[in-house]
């Protein structure tokens, strides 16, 4: 796999199949180690790494916009159970660009999140809602958690 602009993590990584699969120790289970999967671990780690808790993680999930089924990458809830940090993850082969900004700023409307980051592994983007100018400003890295 491709070296990213992240620190280091181990990760369990067995074949199964003719595949490579990969631990995930959010949804517990083992899943295919694609290009995309291997950035989105590596960024669940990262997060993690910045004292978030496993338990306010979640990825891969369905939700719904106007009854049309998306599915986000990560989502980081606070304690308060809103989400905080809604993460889009592109293989590290894939430029981020403006359509990947709307793309997750369209799944927003509907997860309402407070921070939004976007990461191919090498381009790592992330912005915060400044509630003053009812817009995005970019930040220069992910914050410790705090309570």
């Amino acid at each position: 796999m491709k070296k990213l602009n992240l620190p280091f993590f181990e990760f369990k990584i067995k074949k199964e199949n003719k595949n490579n699969i990969i631990f995930d120790e959010i949804r517990k289970k083992w899943i295919v180690l694609t290009p995309e999967e291997w950035i989105r671990q590596n960024f669940i780690k990262y997060i993690i790494s910045k004292n978030y808790p496993t338990s306010l993680i979640n990825c891969e999930k369905v939700f719904y916009i106007n009854k049309i089924p998306k599915r986000y990458d990560i989502v980081v809830y606070n304690s308060s159970g809103e989400v905080d940090i809604l993460v889009e993850c592109k293989s590290s082969d894939i430029k981020i660009n403006k359509d990947h900004f709307d793309q997750v700023m369209r799944y927003n409307i509907e997860l309402k999140s407070k921070r939004i980051i976007l990461t191919n592994g090498i381009e790592n983007y992330y912005f915060k809602f400044n509630e003053i100018t009812n817009d995005y400003i970019q930040e220069k890295d992910l914050i410790n958690y705090s309570k």
